[in-house]
């Protein structure tokens, strides 16, 4: 008997919130994973089933919501995740590339907290065939985690990892084992995606500028001064009007002079601003 009722209809409530939330599909095989990340939150505010949680999360929305959503999402990931930051990619980055870069025709892209290598994978299929051949595209993919990097370097993932993925982009970028239970990135997608382990908050090696830098639901563990210190870096590393992603439930505040904010999360650098 387990200590939390969960009913169908619960779960499906829950998997609606999230998805509207963030986009991440909660099916049924994660059913397991709602009900022990979602019970710590129901102890904490002392009720008695997911029924009575789902009717406090509605009626202390302010209070509780970024709680219920990092519950959910922390070390989960998906392909895609987010589709409104690879919307803006296809129709307003790679378009405004194409012109500014026409001289350098170099791009540089950092998934920096790649987890298991899903978003730079993502952001591959996003970039592939976008630009002429003799374009240099490549994406660095950056994590702490030796262990989800070494996932995120295989480019092996289960039938559940890529449900979500339309079929059309399974069959055009992955390898699918003979019992349809395992898929693999296809090798010509890793080819412009370099994975390197590296801690933010220390050196780092990369010298080059970067026109993009997805840095999503990373800076939600860190104090206000250490994610201002890394929102200066990034600008100090970003080409001019460069552009900065973050995740679902976080934001830069108002008083980062570096960057505009232009909505969902998403960020552009003010040209020449440079942190002292």
């Amino acid at each position: 008997m387990k200590e939390f009722l969960l009913t169908d209809s619960d779960f499906k409530e829950v998997a609606h919130l999230v998805y509207n939330a963030c986009g991440i599909v909660l099916g049924e095989h994660k059913r397991e994973m709602v009900y022990s990340r979602l019970a710590r939150r129901i102890r904490e505010r002392k009720l008695t089933n997911f029924s009575s949680y789902l009717d406090y999360l509605k009626n202390h929305k302010d209070q509780e919501f970024d709680a219920f959503i990092n519950a959910i999402t922390t070390n989960l990931t998906s392909f895609f995740r987010e589709m409104h930051h690879f919307e803006f990619i296809k129709d307003q980055l790679i378009p405004t590339l194409l012109k500014t870069n026409k001289q350098t025709k170099r791009v540089r892209i950092w998934s920096a907290g790649c987890s298991t290598g899903e978003e730079p994978y993502s952001l591959a299929m996003t970039l592939q065939g976008a630009f002429p051949n003799d374009w240099d595209v490549k994406i660095l993919a950056t994590d702490l985690d030796s262990n989800v990097l070494a996932k995120a370097q295989s480019g092996i993932y289960t039938a559940a990892n890529v449900n979500g993925l339309d079929d059309a982009l399974l069959k055009r970028w992955f390898l699918t084992s003979k019992d349809g239970q395992s898929y693999k990135v296809k090798p010509k997608l890793q080819q412009c995606i370099s994975f390197k382990r590296l801690n933010l908050l220390q050196d780092w090696p990369m010298k080059g500028s970067f026109d993009l830098i997805l840095c999503r639901n990373v800076v939600i563990y860190f104090d206000k001064e250490t994610k201002d210190q890394l929102f200066n870096r990034y600008a100090d590393i970003l080409n001019d009007q460069g552009y900065l992603f973050l995740g679902h439930s976080e934001t830069m505040g108002k008083e980062h002079v570096l960057f505009k904010n232009l909505g969902k999360t998403m960020y552009q650098k003010v040209a020449h601003a440079h942190a002292i």
